[in-house]
């Protein structure tokens, strides 16, 4: 009984100093709610507190900024008073239009139909501003923009792993994929790994690592010393800028062929339809021919249907000089 009546003035001490505040609106017992003017909190001995209270005060307390949209200068936001002007031609490749002052550039983007003048390179001498469609330039850029990420492969980090007593034959392999990464223009990490008391050696670790950056200096340099992570030595090195170039215009070779063999099918394809609607189109002239030839011949004198008569009485005479004349032939071919 004693312990009874202890655990309800327990309970009822825990009511009446027990509040709960989130965004704005303390809990009070027995379901009220009234405005609470401070800030989002709440008390974690309250029998009122959870997960999703703690959650809601945080999402409260941390509401990001709306992202603004990067928009280029254009129309009145433009301050240069002297602009080359460009605009895109029917094949779609700008054409210049003359150096202009901002006024004239405004007058000449509402001739052509109320388009809007758009800074496009703020750097030149004077500003080249381009005159088109706002949406229209917007989703041009974000579509070069894809375009770009798109061809663009992100660099890579290899790795050639090592022991600091590694033989001749296995540091000559691990060199060798080593220069074949890099030459492909990745970056590659050489680690050398050692085990239990090993790690006390790593003087030679730092030897070897040099050595190797020594022999591979003519396709890589060094991001830094050789450091420590742990039971591993790692050195990071870096394709060399002749290296990334070559690497860049091969790539850029191998788009331009695709794209050319690609053109080349496109053709290939349109020259096929090309010949198979002339063929078509042959073909029905020539049943049109023939039909009014038909209906000529119908239509003329009894001449055709003569010479008709006199070429099935060669071929019945021919006949009967190669198969004789009797009447089991003559029922044959009749």
């Amino acid at each position: 009984m004693i312990q009874l009546v202890w655990a309800v003035a327990l309970l009822w001490q825990s009511l009446e100093t027990s509040t709960t505040t989130v965004a704005g609106f303390s809990a009070l017992p027995f379901g009220r709610l009234s405005i609470a003017p401070q800030s989002a909190s709440v008390r974690r001995d309250s029998p009122f507190f959870s997960a999703t209270s703690l959650l809601m005060a945080r999402q409260a307390n941390s509401r990001a900024p709306p992202v603004m949209e990067q928009r280029p200068p254009m129309n009145n936001e433009i301050t240069a008073s002297e602009l080359r002007v460009v605009a895109p031609n029917k094949l779609g490749k700008d054409e210049p239009l003359g150096i202009m002052s901002r006024a004239e550039a405004l007058a000449k983007a509402q001739e052509m139909g109320g388009l809007d003048l758009i800074l496009v390179n703020a750097n030149s001498d004077p500003p080249v501003c381009k005159i088109v469609d706002y949406s229209k330039y917007r989703y041009m850029q974000e579509k070069k923009a894809k375009e770009v990420k798109k061809n663009s492969k992100a660099t890579e980090i290899k790795e050639v792993k090592m022991s600091y007593k590694i033989d001749v034959h296995d540091y000559e392999v691990r060199k060798k994929n080593a220069i074949k990464f890099l030459k492909q223009g990745n970056r590659v990490k050489c680690s050398v790994m050692f085990r239990g008391r090993e790690v006390q050696h790593d003087k030679l670790g730092f030897e070897l690592l040099d050595k190797l950056a020594t022999e591979m200096e003519a396709v890589c340099v060094r991001e830094g010393r050789p450091k420590r992570e742990g039971r591993v030595l790692a050195m990071i090195v870096s394709p060399r800028p002749e290296v990334l170039k070559a690497v860049n215009e091969n790539r850029r070779a191998i788009e331009k062929a695709k794209k050319k063999k690609k053109s080349e099918e496109k053709e290939q394809r349109a020259a096929a339809a090309a010949a198979a609607a002339s063929t078509t189109a042959g073909v029905g002239s020539f049943g049109v021919n023939g039909s009014l030839g038909a209906m000529s011949d119908d239509d003329g004198d009894d001449s055709g249907s003569d010479e008709l008569l006199d070429i099935e009485a060669d071929i019945e005479s021919s006949l009967d000089d190669l198969f004789g004349s009797d009447d089991l032939t003559d029922d044959l071919f009749s």
